[in-house]
């Protein structure tokens, strides 16, 4: 499912954003509504990616977030030949705005 920037923008404050760290410098933003998983787009419906994390935070600034988190997934088991396990070993760390705020000469 996918959900525009500018409709999350206009409906209010967002429960839950999750940056997903898709490859090693790729960010792609999904909002979590209703328990479910929305892949965050321009308003041309193209997915909104980043190669810098800094990029993505300030992309979604107009955004009221209440938890703003980074998942990341490790490659460990595949790089040394584990079979496939029944669950997602993503890490996920929180990184809102107030514990992590962007230094002002990264602005």
């Amino acid at each position: 499912m996918k959900i525009p920037i500018k409709k999350l923008a206009a409906d209010g404050p967002v429960m839950k954003v999750v940056i997903d760290s898709v490859d090693l410098s790729l960010y792609i933003a999904f909002a979590v509504i209703d328990g479910q998983e929305c892949l965050i787009t321009d308003s041309k419906g193209g997915t909104i990616k980043t190669r810098n994390l800094l990029e993505m935070k300030k992309q979604l600034e107009g955004l009221s977030i209440a938890e703003l988190t980074l998942r990341q997934r490790s490659a460990y088991d595949e790089m040394v030949g584990q079979p496939k396990w029944g669950c997602d070993n993503a890490m996920e760390v929180g990184i809102s705005p107030e514990l992590y705020p962007t230094p002002s000469w990264q602005h």
